[in-house]
């Protein structure tokens, strides 16, 4: 994955999460146990950590909620079977409820997509809220096959996700804009 392609994500990069082969941790969170097996590097993350990534020596996550409690994206992990059917349905609906700056990734499994919207200093209920409510409107369109970020479902250590191999598809400010 390009430099410029991460750029777009706006991710946090004091720190970062590697996957391990064993439980690293165990939470209780909301009457639920989690078992992570992510676990917290608090270096900053490099281009070789990302190429490490990339060529599959490690799996590297980052957070979505950043240390002030604020959202730069919305995630939609998407783990289906029809990636561009969720795809148009997901811009569609994404275009009506006026996003305009919105990127799929490919993640390691292949067919599977993280979409992510820029949404830009959200704090962490508002950024809540509007995942639950696209996840809504979307599973009217679609039979539910994703999970959105961040979600209060799970703990905040959990709210994060895998870094994306390659760019699937984008949308920035076409347009048809202008028009709504």
């Amino acid at each position: 994955m390009q430099a410029i392609d991460t750029a777009l994500i706006k991710m946090d990069t004091t720190h970062y999460w590697v996957k391990r082969d064993k439980i690293v941790q165990k939470i209780v969170h909301n009457g639920r146990t989690f078992f992570d097996k992510y676990e917290r590097i608090d270096e900053p993350l490099t281009n070789k950590i990302i190429k490490d990534h990339e060529s599959g020596k490690i799996t590297v996550a980052h957070s979505l909620i950043n240390k002030s409690d604020k959202v730069e994206n919305i995630v939609i992990d998407y783990n289906g079977r029809n990636t561009q059917r969720f795809w148009h349905r997901a811009q569609l609906l994404l275009r009506e409820e006026g996003f305009i700056n919105f990127t799929a990734y490919e993640s390691k499994t292949p067919g599977h997509l993280h979409l992510y919207i820029h949404k830009g200093h959200t704090t962490l209920q508002e950024g809540y809220q509007i995942a639950k409510l696209l996840s809504m409107k979307l599973a009217q369109k679609m039979p539910r096959e994703w999970k959105v970020f961040p979600s209060n479902d799970i703990p905040k250590a959990f709210n994060i996700l895998a870094l994306p191999y390659k760019v699937y598809n984008k949308e920035r400010g076409a347009s048809w804009s202008r028009h709504m």
